[in-house]
């Protein structure tokens, strides 16, 4: 079971912006679980662990898979476009909900994540199903990349 994980994780940036402080902290949350506890296997039979690269070109997201030597295993390739509407939503939710950490009631937080959290399933249930072809992954760990994913595709 230890070979069907990923050990290490990195996003290819080149906006070089500084992020929001809130999205920053989803970003740096979403590594830590992803590195505490995932389930990834490649379905080429290619052996883990692996180093994953994600990065954004044409329009595509890329799953640069490594070995533990960052020898490339795969470069996988998701078209964003199923996602672009799910990583708005799920954004402009997001900053809503921090809002309303910061001003509302309980009862309106809660409201607040409670949609946020079921356009968060929406999107990595999507991003199982896209790599589905490619490689096996849990729910949770497809949690954590949407998230990351997410970040990627917005810019500051």
């Amino acid at each position: 079971m230890e070979a069907k994980r990923i050990i290490h994780i990195s996003l290819d940036d080149p906006a070089l912006v500084s992020r929001n402080p809130d999205i920053e902290h989803e970003r740096r949350v979403a590594i830590f679980d992803l590195l505490e506890s995932n389930f990834f296997e490649l379905k080429e039979n290619l052996p883990g662990p692996y180093r994953l690269l994600l990065s954004l070109a044409d329009r595509a997201l890329v799953l640069s898979v490594r070995t533990v030597e960052d020898e490339v295993l795969s470069d996988i390739r998701v078209s964003l476009t199923p996602f672009r509407r799910l990583i708005k939503d799920y954004f402009m939710i997001c900053e809503s909900y921090y809002e309303a950490i910061r001003n509302a009631t309980p009862d309106r937080i809660e409201t607040i994540d409670m949609s946020r959290r079921a356009l968060h399933n929406e999107g990595s249930e999507l991003l199982q199903e896209k790599l589905e072809p490619f490689a096996e992954l849990d729910l949770e760990t497809a949690r954590r990349l949407f998230t990351l994913v997410s970040v990627l595709q917005m810019r500051g």
